[in-house]
């Protein structure tokens, strides 16, 4: 009798575990996370997509308590979860995936929480949502395409090539000698000072002029310096120079020199070299040959500095040596006289600039015991003023 009771309440107690495990629809999911030792469980493990029919069948979790609000309808496949939903991410009945993606097997599938940034050509699911988490599964649709850059790129009208008449008509053919150009002679005249003074020893006047003619490699110089004093020209000079270009910045001359004023002319030959030097000096030096001094170097420098657009400052400096004495010159030998100057002048226009300065000379050795012995200083200043003027 004891056998028979024990027998009759482990068959009731067998029942009852069986009713329970029949309802409860979570069960059987015990080894559906099982792939293999130390296999990371997969919430997706093991199932099977749902075939078309009814979808409260196909979705194991359709009827789940908490998974669904209690008054959600058995017959809705994939109602809109929270993003919070533990089962947000599972495959959603076939019926609803086909009629959103077609075959995609990733359709519903939530994204990871990093994913790995790809290429627009990359995964043509990359960045979709899903309606568990609230994501409109079509929202990145439009990046599917992938050509609406590479569209962009691509003019809408190209660019013809040029014909044989487009290039004849941009580069047409040029007879000879028909460029115009500029003319072969030109000339130039320059008053660098054109000046006048009054102080206790008296009043004067002095000049400095240049000029050329002809082309850009050779021309004819002539240059002339003097001054006027007491109403009577004192020394004055003028050189009839060749000169013929040896580089773009140098001339070499050639030519005579003639000496007037108080004492007998002096007519001797003239060779020397002019120009730019360098930082813009504008620098001359003439080899005088023939007469009492036999031989005279005279060398001549002068700058420009621009103050501003219109005031520019100029200082100059001049020395001469002879090789012998002229007494009738009061030109002894050696080192005989020095001149420096330092005129402001003011362009009213690039062709004619009134200015002030003041200039000093001084006579050295021999030349200046001849001054001396003539009765006349060896050093004179003065203030200045004149005109600068060139056409």
């Amino acid at each position: 009798m004891k056998t028979r009771t024990r027998s009759l309440l482990f068959i009731a107690l067998a029942a009852a575990t069986g009713n329970a495990a029949a309802q409860d629809p979570h069960a059987s999911h015990h080894g559906h996370h099982r792939h293999g030792a130390g296999a990371k469980p997969d919430p997706h493990a093991g199932h099977v997509p749902a075939s078309p029919g009814n979808a409260a069948e196909a979705d194991p979790h359709a009827h789940h308590a908490g998974h669904a609000a209690a008054s959600a309808p058995a017959a809705d496949a994939v109602p809109p979860q929270p993003a919070t939903d533990p089962h947000a991410g599972h495959a959603m009945p076939a019926s609803a995936a086909q009629s959103m993606h077609g075959d995609d097997p990733h359709a519903g599938h939530a994204p990871p929480a990093a994913p790995p940034s790809r290429p627009a050509s990359g995964d043509a699911h990359a960045g979709h949502g899903s309606a568990a988490n609230g994501l409109d599964v079509h929202a990145t649709h439009a990046d599917h395409t992938g050509h609406g850059a590479a569209a962009m790129q691509v003019p809408r009208e190209p660019i013809p090539a040029p014909t044989a008449a487009d290039l004849a008509a941009a580069f047409p053919a040029l007879a000879p000698h028909a460029m115009q150009h500029a003319p072969g002679i030109n000339s130039l005249v320059l008053f660098d000072h054109l000046e006048a003074w009054d102080n206790a020893r008296g009043s004067g006047q002095s000049w400095a002029a240049k000029g050329w003619v002809g082309g850009d490699i050779d021309r004819l110089w002539l240059r002339s310096d003097g001054q006027r004093s007491e109403g009577r020209f004192g020394e004055w000079s003028l050189d009839a120079l060749y000169g013929r270009a040896i580089s773009p910045w140098w001339d070499l001359v050639g030519g005579v020199r003639h000496d007037g004023g108080d004492a007998p002319g002096l007519t001797r030959a003239a060779i020397g070299v002019q120009g730019l030097a360098p930082y813009k000096f504008e620098f001359a030096a003439t080899a005088y040959l023939g007469g009492p001094r036999r031989a005279e170097l005279a060398v001549e420098a002068e700058y420009s500095l621009l103050l501003s657009n219109r005031l520019i400052l100029q200082p100059s400096l001049e020395a001469s040596v002879a090789a012998d004495d002229d007494p009738r010159r009061g030109v002894g030998s050696g080192l005989g006289h020095v001149g420096a100057g330092l005129r402001l002048r003011y362009e009213i226009t690039r062709r004619f600039a009134p200015y002030v300065g003041f200039v000093h000379e001084r006579r050295f050795g021999r030349s200046a015991d001849l001054h001396r012995d003539a009765g006349e200083a060896t050093r004179e200043s003065r203030w200045v003023a004149g005109v600068r003027f060139w056409f």
